[in-house]
């Protein structure tokens, strides 16, 4: 017998729908999937026939074949371990028909492991989200992931923790439609960051042009000697960013879960603050991979990316920023597709003192004071502050010295550098 369930698959941070579609039928004992899959797929066969097995579902020998459309899409991931064990048991006509013209409205996604039990997946927002957009009226997911589901609004959410509680509730329409939903737990919509730009001593000249840049949301170097408190006031900078909006919020939560940095969170309520390696290899860096994920500036999306020591990261790295500044986002194509992930950050680097240093990759000179540097033309480099450290009696305090290259007047202006 013929049968067929609805599934979701993430492209990019984008929810595609599938469709499952299985096969029963007299002949020799087999079991084939077929559609384009990845071996994480393939691999899902051996673990529904035993999660079924484990939960007192007697497999018969018949010939089975399950096929995952579109084929013409590359297909990764564990979600659709749920919708293939569904597809089977309507085809066994182990499923009521009634029940099978009611889930027909509802996609399946979860991953099983051997013992029947329904684990949570990466990216249930935005397969969720895609759901919806797709008119799907409902979805089933795993418990672990169900406040995840529920930040979006006017879908029918079913948690679920085992095949075993799944099938149970598929016996009838009454026990489906009866069958308690989650609530949604109420976020409070507080900055909760652990640090703060209050905790900054003084340095009324470095916070105020920290204000301003934030305030354009324009890129800042910071150049100084080490230990002068550089990479201390970068990572308060997301404390006086805005607020959030849920648009934004949810943006940046859909990256996260694909990316499967969530951490249990249902929703990221608090500017992302990212500061990769000087190591960093250019595939963490924008995103990609043999299964492509989002980057170091995609989880730094609405917030900030900071780039400490500035000079040792690789020049194809910095290099790469240029695309993602200029359209804030980033488009990584592979073998399997093109991905668009968002990439709308501030940038803010440092680095520190360097004499009459010319960095040889980086093309257009600017002197500073006593130092020379370089910096690309596709940076969009608004504020740029060198840091010096000076004697004050017997404690050590700050002197800054700011050039400004690129700059509006309206900047020159807040900051009072007529003079530059």
């Amino acid at each position: 017998m013929y049968s067929k369930v609805l599934c979701e698959t993430v492209r990019g941070i984008n929810g595609v729908l599938t469709y499952v579609e299985a096969d029963s039928s007299n002949g020799l004992p087999n079991f084939s999937m077929v559609g384009n899959l990845a071996s994480s797929v393939k691999e899902a066969g051996d673990r529904v026939r035993t999660a079924l097995k484990n939960s007192n579902i007697e497999f018969p020998a018949k010939k089975v074949t399950i096929n995952i459309a579109p084929a013409d899409m590359r297909k990764d991931g564990s979600a659709f371990d749920l919708p293939i064990a569904v597809a089977i048991l309507k085809s066994l006509e182990m499923i009521p028909k009634s029940v099978c013209e009611l889930i027909d409205e509802y996609a399946f996604i979860g991953e099983l492991n051997l013992s029947g039990e329904i684990v949570g997946v990466r990216g249930m927002l935005s397969m969720v989200s895609g759901l919806k957009e797709q008119g799907i009226k409902g979805v089933v997911v795993p418990r672990e992931n169900e406040q995840e589901a529920l930040v979006v609004d006017d879908m029918d959410i079913v948690s679920v923790g085992s095949l075993t509680e799944l099938i149970s509730i598929l016996e009838s329409v009454e026990k489906f439609k009866k069958f308690p939903r989650p609530k949604f737990e109420k976020i409070e919509e507080v900055d909760n960051y652990d640090l703060d730009f209050s905790d900054i001593s003084g340095q009324m000249f470095l916070k105020r042009a920290c204000e301003v840049a934030v305030a354009g949301f324009h890129n800042i170097i910071i150049s100084g000697s080490a230990g002068t408190g550089k990479t201390m006031i970068a990572k308060r900078i997301p404390t006086i960013m805005p607020k959030l909006s849920m648009e934004e919020a949810i943006e940046i939560t859909k990256v996260y879960s694909v990316a499967g940095e969530l951490k249990n969170k249902t929703l990221v309520t608090t500017r992302p603050f990212r500061n990769p390696h000087h190591s960093i290899s250019v595939t963490s860096l924008i995103g990609g991979g043999m299964y492509p994920r989002p980057g170091e500036i995609s989880l730094a999306s609405n917030g900030v990316l900071f780039l400490d020591e500035l000079p040792h990261f690789s020049k194809m790295a910095i290099e790469t920023l240029r695309e993602p500044l200029e359209d804030k986002c980033i488009t990584v194509s592979r073998l399997s597709g093109s991905y668009t992930y968002p990439a709308n950050f501030m940038l803010a680097s440092a680095l520190n003192k360097v004499m009459a240093c010319l960095i040889p990759y980086l093309k257009i000179p600017l002197i500073i004071g006593d130092f020379i540097f370089a910096v690309s033309a596709h940076f969009s480099i608004f504020l740029i502050l060198n840091v010096h450290r000076v004697a004050v009696g017997v404690a050590t305090g700050l002197h800054f010295r700011v050039a400004l290259w690129g700059c509006s007047r309206v900047a020159t202006g807040l900051l009072g550098l007529h003079d530059f």
